[in-house]
């Protein structure tokens, strides 16, 4: 089929007028915090009715462009990297419950990702870092009754490995993996009773860390996920 054939859709309108408001924040170069014009304003600038503009604010809010309260102007939003990962939570974890083969890969990229983040902690981790951790570590275990609040301490130490790299990016993605993550591993923990077993592993990961070790705690921190892992293939083979 030629480019002639092609069926060309035409863009609804609330579409349009997003791309417009998109176009205009960057036009006038508006900072975090800059107000965009009312939604009366609006109308009458772009000739349209209320429902489009109101359409494409709700449409740019959810995408994280955009804060709107109630009684005030639109404002462009303070850019948030962990925002991105929260908005894209509810799809993601819709995809990891009815696709096997998704949370496989997604469990594979987070070792690739993880082993290669504990062996830059290694490398560049400071004083204060060791203490964050040891203190995660030792809060984990105060909670091991606990699992919400162990689990939710677990993605804090995971987390706060990968901030010691100082990329924001790689500790976003640690949160969000571990995040979209977070119902299986839940049930992981509650199910199989493994609290003391992830203890001894963190604690083996801390110490490749501590000891500026980069082979023993990428060796600790893989083994770590990968026995979650093949447990979670146990758990579905029965």
């Amino acid at each position: 089929m030629s480019d002639r054939d092609q069926i060309i859709r035409p863009k609804k309108l609330s579409d349009e007028v997003e791309d417009r408001l998109l176009a205009l924040i960057r036009a006038d170069d508006l900072k975090p915090g800059d107000a965009l014009p009312s939604e009366r304003a609006l109308m009458a600038r772009y000739g349209i009715g209320r429902p489009a503009i109101r359409e494409a604010m709700q449409s740019l809010q959810h995408k994280g462009v955009i804060d709107i309260r109630h009684g005030g102007k639109p404002r462009v939003a303070t850019p948030s990297l962990d925002g991105v990962i929260d908005q894209l939570g509810i799809s993601m974890r819709h995809i990891l419950t009815h696709s096997h083969s998704s949370l496989e890969h997604l469990k594979e990229a987070r070792v690739a990702l993880e082993v290669e983040m504990v062996r830059i902690a290694a490398e560049r981790r400071s004083a204060d870092d060791l203490n964050d951790l040891e203190q995660l570590l030792r809060a984990q275990a105060a909670a091991k009754r606990n699992v919400p609040l162990f689990t939710q301490i677990d993605g804090q130490f995971h987390r706060r490995i990968s901030a010691i790299s100082g990329n924001p990016i790689f500790e976003t993605l640690t949160y969000g993996v571990f995040s979209w993550m977070s119902a299986f591993h839940k049930e992981q923990v509650h199910k199989l009773g493994l609290e003391p077993l992830t203890l001894t592993e963190h604690r083996a990961i801390l110490d490749g860390i501590a000891r500026k070790d980069t082979n023993a705690a990428a060796r600790a921190m893989r083994e770590h996920l990968e026995r979650a892992n093949a447990l979670y293939h146990q758990d579905h083979a029965q």
